[in-house]
């Protein structure tokens, strides 16, 4: 006698097998459980560690169905064996492995200098392309109002400018505040040269020497650490290798230039 299956319930109402996903670093997901929402950081046997985007860290069992992804349920499982990839950017953005640069935008962003554009490419460059935006620097802001009016900001260009020392009464901050417009943002951070937005720790040394009003502040810092002031450039270079990421910034510097990010980008502000 042929046996039948007991079951009887219709193939289009059987529940869907639940996807298993490799835990990978820097896949986002969230545990419906609590409604925490973060990147993967670590996947080690029988729980995950997610990030969520202050850096708060939390710690989840990997059970069956227990995570959603992009609104499914899915049921995460360790990755398989393979070659380490950073999980994060040097701004400490999530590593998009194998992502294109983007088209670049219309917007832009501007910087006072070389140095500055340098500091801002070798910890936001990977941030940048993904987002298509370009930095190009002014070597000054004496000439921002005819620049600002040549690019004509608008809507869809949106035009972002960085400043070293933006002080309230300065003839900088006046110039600033002539051409910021919706589309037009101009910022600034505290330092008297971009050199100072690196914390002293990542160089070893102390603090950033005072340099006396009326002599040039690069010559006198390097005088006063003994570094060779006739060649500011290959010192600057040397700076420059001690940044490994955003931690080796101030905070100052940080804000600023993620504002303009989100500026340009049309992901914050107006």
């Amino acid at each position: 006698m042929r046996q039948y299956s007991a079951d009887l319930t219709p193939p289009w109402k059987k529940p869907k097998p639940v996807p298993e996903v490799p835990a990978e670093p820097g896949l986002v997901v969230e545990e419906p459980g609590t409604g925490f929402c973060g990147a993967v950081i670590r996947c080690e046997a029988g729980t995950v560690t997610l990030e969520d985007r202050f850096g708060k860290h939390r710690v989840f069992p990997l059970e069956p169905g227990g995570f959603l992804l992009e609104g499914r349920v899915v049921t995460l499982v360790r990755p398989s064996a393979g070659p380490v990839r950073p999980t994060r950017t040097a701004s400490g953005s999530v590593a998009v492995p194998g992502a294109r640069a983007r088209v670049a935008r219309a917007g832009r962003i501007y910087v006072e200098g070389r140095h500055d554009a340098e500091l801002v490419e070798k910890v936001w460059g990977d941030d940048l392309r993904i987002e298509g935006v370009v930095v190009e620097y002014l070597e000054g802001v004496d000439d921002l109002p005819s620049i600002v009016s040549s690019f004509a900001p608008g809507p869809d260009a949106r035009l972002g400018v960085l400043v070293d020392h933006l002080v309230p009464g300065t003839k900088e901050w006046r110039i600033a505040e002539s051409v910021t417009s919706e589309h037009a943002l101009v910022v600034g951070h505290p330092y008297i040269d971009i050199w100072q937005a690196v914390k002293p720790a990542a160089l070893g040394i102390e603090a950033w020497p005072a340099v006396p009003k009326g002599q040039d502040w690069k010559t006198g810092v390097c005088r006063a650490l003994g570094w060779p002031p006739e060649n500011t450039g290959a010192v600057w270079q040397a700076i420059l290798k001690r940044v490994g990421s955003y931690k080796d910034l101030e905070p100052e510097l940080l804000g600023r230039v993620e504002e303009l990010i989100d500026f340009v980008t049309g992901s914050g502000g107006a």
